[in-house]
């Protein structure tokens, strides 16, 4: 298991860090691996996004000295969206078949776990994100059409989309991850425009469904000084708390959102209007 280590950051710094800076320290480049979970630790409520793409062998997870625990899940859960073909994830014996687009929450305490493709052509590709945990809740298997939709925005304003809760109180229950998936119709490029912040939950974001052609202006920082970064397919954005997330596309591609923090109130935000931003 690959785990990169990312350390909490002040907004009075993020001010004055360089391009170059901003994505070291924010962006995710890497998410899949052949064969790898590979994986990124936030300080930022101690979230952990990743990929985990098993493709001629099943891939489990460890609990190194990072984690100070005897194994991943003995204080966490997490959730799981599937982008890639058919695969299945084992829990402790119990096996769950995940088709494209599938989800599953894991719950605290699960000791085996094992993730495999249905064929090496066309691997599973597991999006991951896991967050502290206090108690057990069950697994819970969630097709996309058992997600809970919300439709929003209009083909005027560039930003009609369809929100996808999966780990989500309508849902299922989880200690505090909450997590889903928006797609943008097409001809639609903005994503959470007006903005928000929410100092109360981070968030990480992960773009894809999009050509290699393509990138996503990811702006973020304080609502008066906000920055930008260029992101491509199948990468990743660490948005702290106190930071907007929202992106505007070269075209429409599709996000999934996971968030941590003190609540899961998912209308709990502090909107920003356009002419408030600088």
């Amino acid at each position: 298991m690959d785990l990169d280590i990312r350390y909490a950051n002040h907004p009075d710094d993020v001010q004055r860090y360089t391009t170059q800076e901003l994505r070291r320290h924010f962006l995710v480049e890497t998410v899949f691996e052949a064969n790898a979970a590979k994986l990124t630790y936030s300080h930022v409520d101690r979230i952990i996004a990743g990929g985990i793409m098993p493709v001629t062998e099943a891939v489990g997870l460890e609990a190194g000295k990072e984690m100070g625990v005897d194994y991943f899940f003995e204080r966490r859960e997490a959730g799981v969206i599937n982008i890639g073909g058919k695969g299945v994830i084992t829990l402790d014996g119990e096996s769950f078949e995940l088709d494209r687009r599938d989800g599953l929450y894991i719950g605290m305490g699960v000791k085996d776990i094992a993730f495999e493709s249905a064929s090496a052509d066309d691997p599973a590709k597991f999006y991951f994100n896991s967050a502290p945990a206090h108690r057990g809740y069950p697994h819970t298997h969630i097709q996309i059409s058992q997600a809970n939709p919300v439709h929003l925005g209009a083909a005027e304003t560039s930003n009609k989309r369809t929100i996808y809760q999966y780990v989500h109180p309508a849902v299922c229950q989880s200690c505090q991850l909450v997590m889903g998936l928006t797609m943008l119709e097409s001809g639609s490029i903005w994503n959470t425009m007006p903005c928000h912040t929410h100092e109360r939950r981070m968030e990480v974001y992960f773009y894809f469904d999009m050509d290699d052609s393509a990138r996503v202006f990811h702006f973020m920082g304080q609502p008066q000084e906000t920055r930008h970064l260029l992101v491509g397919n199948e990468q990743a954005v660490i948005s702290p708390s106190w930071s907007i997330h929202s992106g505007a596309g070269t075209s429409n591609y599709t996000f999934i959102w996971g968030m941590v923090g003190e609540n899961q109130t998912f209308d709990d935000m502090d909107h920003v209007q356009p002419a408030e931003l600088r």
